[in-house]
């Protein structure tokens, strides 16, 4: 698939720019949840069969894409569920930072609080980027895991997780991957948890994630909320068998088979157009923005550097000008997400002229408000 049939795919309206929040469903990815959704409402005899094989099919199309054995990868309905997965199965303290997106502080909170095995280590960063230089020299010797974003939410940052490896040695790195996978063609092996829902970049919907495992992280990782459907057997009647040894111990039950095949659908698109290929398609959008930004002096606070940003570009306006932009915004018809005195801007391949002019006309209107 050339890049163009993958951007070919996207039948969002112009002026979407909220990628960081959730992707718009890709056509691909409609048209296989409508089919499935009709094979389930009519339940023709036999129609059971093309549920069953969406586990195997989403998991071998994530293998494609981060290079782990397919073994080693389980569904989860969400980023948030691997997350607690990982962080209640942790024994020894987790150093993250207190400022990634909620998901993680809360579940080593949890963890901390209900089992007394995980004990957060809270890293002190500069100004929301955690970088390899800031582990090293706050790295204390029972750290037994990193947590860290990709790409964060609020900053942009695109996260070195090649050199955090670099300077964590053995221990594990977990990596809350949504607010790049897809778009970053990210050194997957460096990292030993690998969590994303699909309803982001992926544009796969809700209802959608994946959890990938090291050897090192089935080794020392507990599954502590592993259900039936986490052991070696079908259905386990009058006994209790002991999770699975591979990645299988982290379901809880079974999956939603269409949402497996959503994911599967998008994931697949991206492996045939080739994360590079997006990537640059990304990048140049987000050039385009930064660009337009920097033509009407709306400060840019995330990353100008690409080996520093994915696809989220954020403004900051004065203060007390914020509700201007957002209004300009919303006015010329670009969706996009404030947040703490900042305006978040999320750009994909297929970003299009049509909504750069947009943009463009909110800027016009914003800097006309902005001046009285």
């Amino acid at each position: 698939m050339t890049i163009d049939a993958f951007i070919a795919g996207f039948s969002e309206e112009p002026g979407y720019l909220d990628y960081g929040r959730f992707g718009p469903l890709s056509t691909p990815v409609a048209e296989e949840g409508f089919a499935l959704t009709q094979v389930l409402q009519r339940a023709r005899h036999g129609s059971v069969d093309v549920f069953l094989e969406q586990d195997a099919r989403v998991r071998a199309a994530a293998s494609a894409l981060t290079g782990f054995p397919a073994e080693s990868i389980v569904f989860q309905p969400n980023t948030s569920q691997g997350i607690m997965h990982a962080m209640f199965g942790l024994t020894g303290s987790v150093l993250l930072s207190p400022g990634e997106f909620p998901s993680l502080p809360i579940a080593a909170v949890r963890a901390q609080e209900a089992l007394h095995s995980v004990q957060p280590a809270w890293l002190e960063t500069d100004h929301g980027k955690v970088t390899p230089g800031q582990i090293r020299e706050q790295l204390e010797a029972n750290v037994a895991a990193v947590a860290v974003s990709l790409v964060d939410a609020r900053t942009g940052y695109l996260c070195d997780i090649e050199g955090i490896r670099q300077v964590i040695g053995d221990r594990l790195l977990i990596v809350d991957a949504i607010q790049g996978f897809g778009v970053v063609d990210a050194p997957w092996d460096a990292a030993d948890v690998v969590l994303s829902g699909g309803q982001k970049w992926c544009r796969a919907g809700w209802g959608t994630g994946i959890m990938a495992l090291s050897a090192r992280a089935l080794e020392r990782l507990t599954p502590v909320f592993s259900g039936f459907t986490g052991t070696e057997e079908p259905e386990p009647w009058e006994h209790v068998p002991p999770p699975a040894p591979d990645a299988r111990a982290y379901r809880v039950s079974n999956p939603d088979p269409i949402a497996e095949a959503r994911f599967a659908a998008a994931l697949e698109d991206i492996a045939q157009a080739g994360v590079p290929a997006i990537n640059a398609a990304v990048a140049e959008g987000v050039s385009r923005v930064i660009e337009l930004a920097d033509e009407f002096a709306i400060a840019v606070v995330s990353s100008r550097d690409e080996q520093e940003r994915a696809g989220i570009v954020v403004l900051e306006p004065p203060a007390g000008q914020v509700t201007y932009l957002t209004a300009s915004l919303h006015n010329h018809g670009v969706t996009a997400t404030t947040r703490q005195g900042r305006v978040r801007l999320s750009v994909h391949a297929a970003t299009s002229e049509e909504t750069l002019d947009m943009l463009r006309g909110a800027f016009v209107s914003y800097g006309t408000a902005a001046s009285y």
